[in-house]
């Protein structure tokens, strides 16, 4: 295969992520005599991966684009990190570097405090899957106290259809729920080996017919904007725009606020609504069960 552009800075990368290491650092003895060449060498890398030197000289050189196996493979024996990989599969056209564990997500310093400052707008922070994994007292006030649901099941559709209040909460329940599907079909095509989200498909399929009906329809929506009717049972009828912003640090992560216009009745019902959320024992930190 000729040299291509992406293939260089494949090789060079590759190059690059392999003198930041050491034999030690990788379970390879270290010899006590001089090395050529600053951190691993190609054969010790070759060897880490169970390839040829040969395969794996051609692909740092850019002479080849290697499978899937292989650059994750590499990806392994090179320590790299979740935006490495990313970056090492997006140069050879592939989205993934197939399953692998994830790390538990936490909310971003900066949205948290973003979140704090928010004391008369109810906001989310929501997660891969959707799962919510920060929020203020005037959303928990809003939608529900999720700080009361185990952290595992803290997700923003599954508690839409595994919680009976949400069914009344919202005046047009079937259209919110139909396009949480949709958005979280939209998540699956970005993770489709996260073993969470199909078992979490997996469960609402088995457990609510709508879900069932819904999910087959292939459907797919991203989170942006919208308006939502409430009927609350502090607030009364509140009718809330709902704006999505995604973190530049983290595009996983998601900022969902709703808003109403000031002097509205539903802007007057978001401040009875906050006093009432002040006034009330707090049950945890915003973001923290």
């Amino acid at each position: 295969m000729s040299q291509t552009p992406r293939l260089n800075e494949l090789g060079e990368f590759l190059k690059a992520r392999r003198a930041e290491l050491t034999p030690r650092a990788v379970g390879l003895p270290d010899s006590s005599g001089p090395r050529r060449v600053a951190g691993l060498r190609r054969e010790e890398v070759a060897q880490l991966t169970a390839i040829s030197t040969d395969y794996y000289t051609r692909m740092e050189q850019g002479r080849m684009a290697p499978s899937a196996p292989v650059l994750k493979a590499v990806a392994d024996a090179l320590h790299l990190d979740e935006d490495q990989r990313r970056y090492l599969f997006g140069l050879t056209g592939m989205e993934t570097a197939g399953p692998r564990r994830r790390a538990l997500q936490k909310v971003q310093p900066q949205l948290r405090r973003v979140l704090e400052d928010f004391t008369s707008t109810p906001a989310i922070v929501m997660g891969r899957r959707m799962d919510v994994i920060a929020w203020n007292p005037l959303a928990a006030a809003l939608i529900t106290d999720f700080g009361a649901v185990p952290e595992k099941r803290r997700n923003y559709v599954r508690i839409l259809f595994a919680d009976p209040a949400m069914r009344t909460l919202y005046a047009d329940w079937k259209s919110v729920a139909r396009t949480a599907v949709a958005q979280l079909r939209m998540e699956a095509a970005k993770y489709p080996d996260d073993p969470r989200l199909t078992a979490l498909v997996g469960e609402l399929s088995v457990q609510d017919a709508d879900f069932r009906e819904w999910w087959a329809a292939h459907h797919v929506a991203t989170l942006s904007v919208g308006t939502k009717v409430l009927h609350h049972p502090i607030a009364g009828e509140l009718s809330l725009d709902w704006d999505t912003l995604t973190a530049s640090t983290d595009p996983d992560q998601q900022l969902v606020v709703w808003t109403a216009e000031v002097g509205s009745p539903t802007h007057d019902g978001l401040r009875i609504l906050a006093s009432w959320a002040a006034g009330r024992s707090p049950s945890g930190v915003p973001g923290h069960p």
